[in-house]
């Protein structure tokens, strides 16, 4: 399923980089490490991740802790209901000097892009990202300007203070790899932040050596696309989708009646991805299956629709995801 064989040395150097951009993160983010191992499976497939939790959760601060571990160009982008599409993509502006147009390229040409509180922008807004993040690139005034590469897209959404939020539509949804929830630190976690604060880890002048560089993170890329998969573990990948679009037959009647809609092909394309970037973390040539199991939440739950029914039982959809995975025989 995967062209070529990845050698010892290439393995081990894919481990090296990893280490060091894992270090970095470490260095200034306090636990959060799902979250480190999603952010480094987006880096090395491509894909992009949307990240919810209540504010104050370090997102900003480890999207971009990895841009510096890498030397990527890192923008933050603050949605807001008056925001624009062109101060996204950029736009064309008039220079009276040379009596022309001149293009100016919005902050989403950067190799890291956190859309920070992505459900605060208008759906055109919203709409603005899909060209960007699917064809990796964007057009202005007829002219069709690439992304750099890599490119990665960091979406967040706030689920408190709902008013004045555009809901992200389900083919918008669909396009993110992975969707994370994060939690809260543990008491000992947070007392280590305060340490860090009062020693000044965060402040400006503490910035990193970086720990790698845009090149090593094109090799680890091109190393991901080499893991090996197994037809077995395509099987089960795909069996995992097939269920979600046919509960009523595999789980528990009550589960399944709460799933209007299962999830597209795209959820099995990024299980395969992901599955080879996480097994890659773990210093692993080849996929197996508790690589998959452990991304199903990530891939499926920002790709289940759930009913109201689910909402007014309060049947978290990670309950439905789980049922789903047991019903599925592991290879």
């Amino acid at each position: 399923m995967a062209a070529g064989r990845i050698e010892p040395a290439e393995l081990a150097r894919a481990q090296q980089i990893l280490a060091a951009i894992s270090r970095s993160f470490e260095a200034k983010v306090v636990g959060q490490g799902r979250l480190r191992e999603s952010l480094l499976v987006g880096l090395m497939t491509g894909g992009h991740i949307l990240l919810e939790s209540v504010p104050g959760l370090a997102k900003t601060t480890a999207a971009r802790t990895v841009a510096e571990a890498i030397s990527a160009d890192f923008r933050r982008i603050q949605c807001t209901p008056d925001l624009l599409p062109s101060d996204i993509v950029g736009t064309q502006i008039y220079d009276a000097g040379q009596g022309t147009f001149v293009t100016r390229l919005g902050p989403v040409h950067a190799n890291i892009v956190l859309l920070d509180e992505i459900n605060r922008s208008s759906a055109k807004t919203q709409s603005a990202m899909l060209e960007a993040m699917q064809e990796r690139q964007t057009s202005i005034g007829g002219q069709v300007h690439p992304l750099p590469a890599p490119f990665l897209v960091l979406a967040t959404q706030n689920p408190i203070e709902q008013e004045g939020t555009y809901l992200l539509p389900e083919a918008q949804m669909d396009r993110f790899m992975l969707k994370d929830v994060l939690d809260y630190p543990t008491p000992a976690e947070e007392a280590e932040i305060i340490r860090r604060i009062d020693a000044g880890v965060f402040s400006p002048e503490q910035k990193p050596a970086a720990a790698a560089s845009l090149d090593a993170v094109s090799e680890l890329q091109e190393t991901v696309r080499r893991v090996y998969i197994d037809p077995a573990i395509v099987r089960y990948i795909v069996g995992l989708a097939f269920v979600t679009r046919n509960a009523g037959q595999y789980i528990d009647a009550r589960l399944a009646g709460f799933i209007e809609f299962g999830a597209s092909p795209r959820a099995s394309i990024a299980f395969s991805q992901a599955a080879r970037a996480v097994a890659l973390l773990h210093g692993r040539d080849h996929v197996i299956p508790e690589d998959v199991k452990s991304l199903a939440h990530r891939v499926l739950r920002h790709r289940l629709i759930l009913g109201f029914e689910a909402v007014a039982e309060q049947v978290p959809v990670e309950t439905v995801i789980d049922a789903i995975v047991a019903a599925v025989q592991t290879p």
